[in-house]
This record gives structure tokens, sequence and C-alpha cells, in this order.
């Protein structure tokens, strides 16, 4: 049996002023697609997205939802009330009971001692996880998900990852981690010159047919433009002779018409060439860390910390959010002040730090070239400074912009575009992905991971990662550790813990025991408990279920004792059954 239609986009139309977003765009979104959002910056992908939410209208055309579209849309901006818990927003934003809350928080690990956190106190990773709970609670068929990647630690990504796997709706997602679309989706929307191309491959396969249509669309082009150049000799020779000028008036003609021949081919996204002007290559360690504590005068986020990094090192933080990975960045730039111990770089070293605030320093009356033009070294030509503002995607009409009227993702390009254009011999970047789009990202990857100085990155997105990681450097309980293997063998690691800790039990108790040090009697104890615990929790949502199902007849339950007795269920009970079950 075919999907069905959920969404339907009827030659949709935008724009902003004289920039055109989307013209005359049409695409069909079914049920159970699993779509991958791609296009440069700028190209209408947010848009589109504010579009089918409802949020802004389109100049023209038509979004149809059908009867049975339930449309779930993770907001980038906090819905959260002061002082709020978990549990209170869950039950509040979605008016769902608090049995079912911790039903569906439970799979991303919002255990019980999470839902009464203040969601102020969490990490931006968990407060992700309780944004997403709260969409699924609405039970939707499509999900929109905008940059749900932006700010996740490895940990929450890789849930994430594991739910939209198993999601048994649609989802369409936009994000510039590359290795995050090819886990999740099968399908490629691509946003591009106005248009919505939706190609049911996958995004490598896509992206392979796009480079070679443009490879195709080249090669006729260039026998296109050799006919029209064989026809102008004849023109030019011929034109001003008047027993030849009805021919080369023919001729004129001709031209004209093979121009509406030639292809107009978007560029593939693999084309994007990165500068990063090269240093002179020295031999000896960078950095020297000794007996290092870390943190601030309230609280030590990290201790006992001593490491060496060699010059022309790419070293990566890792470790989950709010473990003190930007307080070591931080440390380490200088920008806060050691507990104790040292941080000692070598002489003669220039360092460049780059954060999501450093853009709040720049001068808002000075234009986008100026500030290139003042950050880059002594010597820097004037082509170098276009190069490099080209490749974070600054066009010539944008130079003489203020850095007033940029946005948030513009002012922090243009912050990376002068830090890379002053030469330095070490980059210090803490989430420098952020607000590009991958093209972009994997361009910058190549080129930090080409670049013969040294580089300390803090970034969970595993294809710039992967492009330039040497070395990996773990932040988790209060300590810093350096890491053996690849980056690769890290996320298996990951990925390999987190499946472990989602097993309700092991399909063999001997090899169980062997492995956890419990003897068999131990482990068919425990299994029988599960199987305990699993009857009490499906009584438990009977129970809550029956009860609602009363509430929503308009039964009165305090006038109804009888009705309520035999459906007694305490919330300390329910959460109790949830921590077992996840535990076991």
């Amino acid at each position: 049996m075919a999907d069905k239609i959920l969404l339907e986009v009827r030659d949709i139309s935008m724009a902003f002023g004289d920039k055109i977003i989307l013209q005359n765009a049409s695409v069909n979104i079914l049920e159970r697609q699993k779509i991958g959002v791609i296009g440069r910056n700028g190209a209408g992908k947010t848009t589109f997205f504010k579009m089918v939410l409802g949020q802004i209208d389109p100049d023209n055309g038509q979004i149809v939802k059908m009867p049975q579209l339930r449309l779930g849309y993770i907001e980038q901006n906090d819905p959260f009330l002061e002082g709020e818990t978990v549990q209170e927003f869950l039950e509040r934003y979605t008016g769902k009971p608090a049995w079912e809350c911790a039903k569906v928080a439970n799979q991303f690990q919002l255990k019980a001692d999470r839902l009464s956190s203040k969601i102020t106190d969490l990490s931006g990773g968990y407060q992700m996880r309780v944004k997403l709970t709260a969409t699924l609670l609405f039970e939707p068929n499509l999900l929109l998900l905008d940059e749900p990647t932006n700010y996740l630690d490895l940990t929450t990504l890789i849930l994430l990852e594991n739910f939209l796997k198993g999601f048994s709706g649609a989802f369409l997602v936009i994000t510039h981690d590359r290795e995050f679309i090819k886990k999740t989706c099968s399908s490629t929307l691509d946003v591009d010159h106005g248009q919505l191309f939706l190609h049911p491959e996958p995004i490598e396969e896509y992206l392979e047919y796009k480079a070679e249509q443009k490879a195709l669309a080249a090669s006729v082009n260039v026998n296109i433009e050799r006919k029209q150049k064989q026809l102008q000799t004849f023109v030019d020779r011929f034109g001003a002779k008047a027993s030849m000028a009805k021919s080369a008036q023919s001729k004129m003609k001709q031209i004209e018409k093979l121009d509406d021949k030639k292809i107009s081919i978007a560029n593939a996204f693999s084309t994007v060439k990165m500068h990063i002007p090269s240093i002179e290559p020295k031999q000896g360690f960078a950095l020297e860390v000794k007996n290092l504590n870390i943190g601030y005068p309230s609280k030590t986020v990290a201790s006992n910390i001593s490491f060496d990094i060699e010059r022309g090192s790419k070293v990566v933080i890792l470790g989950d959010n709010g473990q003190g990975k930007s307080t070591l960045l931080k440390t380490i730039a200088g920008e806060l002040t050691p507990l104790q111990g040292t941080t000692v770089w070598k002489t003669g070293l220039k360092i460049a730090y780059y954060n999501q605030h450093v853009s709040s320093s720049m001068h808002p009356d000075q234009t986008i070239y100026e500030y290139a033009k003042s950050a880059a070294y002594g010597n820097a030509q004037e082509d170098e400074i276009y190069r490099v503002l080209g490749n974070f995607l600054f066009k010539r009409t944008d130079y003489d912009k203020t850095i007033r009227v940029l946005s948030g993702g513009e002012k922090a390009r243009l912050c990376l575009a002068g830090m890379f254009l002053s030469k330095a011999d070490v980059y210090l970047l803490d989430e420098p992905t952020n607000h590009l789009d991958f093209e972009t990202v994997e361009a910058m990857g190549e080129a930090l991971g080409a670049f013969n100085g040294t580089v300390i990155v803090v970034s969970h997105n595993r294809t710039f990662v992967n492009l330039i990681a040497t070395q990996i450097i773990e932040v988790k309980n209060a300590s810093v550790k350096r890491i053996l293997g690849t980056y690769e063998h890290y996320i298996w690691r990951l990925e390999q813990e987190l499946s472990a800790e989602n097993e309700n039990q092991s399909t063999n108790p001997i090899d169980s025991a062997q492995d956890t040090g419990r003897t068999v009697s131990d482990i068919k104890a425990r299994n029988k408990r599960l199987y305990e615990i699993k009857k009490e929790l499906t009584g438990v949502e009977r129970k809550m279920n029956s009860l609602n199902s009363l509430i929503e007849q308009g039964v009165d339950l305090e006038q109804n004792q009888a009705l309520l007795a035999d459906k007694e269920i305490t919330w300390l009970e329910l959460t109790t059954a949830i921590e077992e079950l996840s535990k076991n």
C-alpha cells in the first residue's frame, strides 16, 4: 500500500525585498519519509519550515495540510518558565498526565532525578532532550527539526539519532552535520535557486548525481559555446558586407537561440575550497599543561590536568555538555585564570581564539571589509582578503555592510574569516561550525586538517572532527585525559556504552554473570524481578489510560470514589517502576 501524502506544497513563492527565496516551488511529503534538507546558508531552508508551520505566509502559492497530519516542531527558542522543573514543564506545555510524560522522557534518559530538576540547571544537551520529549508527547506523524544538533553533546546526538532511526512517522531535518543526515535520512530535499528538489536517494548518492549533472551541463555548455564562437567569427568577418548582411543576421539569431539551450546547474557541494594562510613550520611542543585545576572561584570543574601538545597537532576536546570542555579551552586561551597549575605556550607563537560570544566585541559601525582588513596579517594582499571572505559566504556586494546590520550567524562567520586572515600559529576554536552550512563546514575541516600549524577545537560535528583530529582529549567526571585510538573508535565505544545502558536484560544469563561478576542465581533473581516490574508498569499504564478515559467522558472522580479505588496509582510508584525497568 502506497504511503499517503501528509503535506502538499503548491507553487509557493517568497521574497524578502529584492532577494528571491523561493519561486514557484512545489513538493509533496509522504508518510514515513526520512528527509535531510540541504542548501547553502540563506537558500530558504528555515523560511520553508516557517511557512509549513504557519509562522509566515508565502507571497504566492499554497501549503495544503492533510487531515491526518500531526505536525511536530522543536522550537529553537526555549519555552521554559523561570524555576520550572522538567516534570512541571512537560505537564504544562503538553497537557499530558505525569505518567505519560515520564514514559516518553525515559527513552531520552530523563529519569526521576532529572524530571525533578530545574530546567535551567541542565546542560544544553539535556534541555534539547526535554524539548524533544515535549514534541513527541503531541504524537506527531511529521517532525520538523531545524538544526537540532547545534550545541548537542555526542551522547545526546546519538540518542537523537537512534530515536529518529526508529521513528514510525516522517521527518525533515536541517543540519550542518552530514554524518547525522547519513545515519538518519533516506531521501534528500535540496533547497536551491528558489526551488525544492526532493530526491529519493540518500545524501551521498544525491550529491554524486548532482556532481554528474554538473559535469554533463559543463560539457554541453562547452559545445554550445564552441558553436557560438564559430558563428560569431562568421558575423565578425562578413557582417559589414551588404551581400552577407542577411546571413550574418541569421547567424546572430542562431547565437541567441543557443543561449537558451545552455544548462544551468547549481554548484555541487564538493566544489568549495577554503584557504588558510600557512605559517613557518617549527618542531617541538606548542603547549605544556602541568598540574592544572580549572573552574571558577566558587567551583572546581576539573583538577590534576597534565598534558603536552606538539606543534602541528590537531586536537579535539570531547565530553558531554557541562563537563568543562569550554572551561578548559578558555583556560588554555588565557581567558580564565587557572585555579592551580600552569599552561605555558612556547615563545613567539601567535594564538587566535574563537568562541560563540567573540562577536560581541566587534565595532558595530565597521564594515565587513574594514573588519577583515584590520584583522588580516600585515602584508596580506587584497585578493587574499577577498578569497577568505568568499570562503565564508560574503559577496563583494556585502563588503560595505556594517556589522550593526548583520545577523548573529553572519557575525560569527565574519569573526572566523578575520581569525584565519590573522595568520596565527595556533587556532583555538569553540564550536566553530554553528551557523555554517555543511559545505562550508567540510571545506573548513579540510583546510584546518591541511594547515601546518596547531589546532585545538571543541566540536561535536563528527564530519568536521573526522577531517582534522589527530589527538583526542576527553573531559569527564572532573578529570581530563588523553584518549588513545581514532575518533571513529571513540564514537563506536560511546555508541556501545549507550546501547548497553538501554539493554533491559542479557539474552544469556550465564554470559551476563561472567561479564558482571554476578552468579547465575543473581541473574535469575534479577530477571524475575524485571518480569515483575514490567507487569507492574503494564498495570500502571492500564490504570492511567482507564482514568484518562473516564475524565474525557466527563466523569467526576471525586464523586465516584468506587471507580477511583481500584485504579489508584501514585507518582512515586510510577517513577520507581520506570527507573527500575531502565536499570535492568
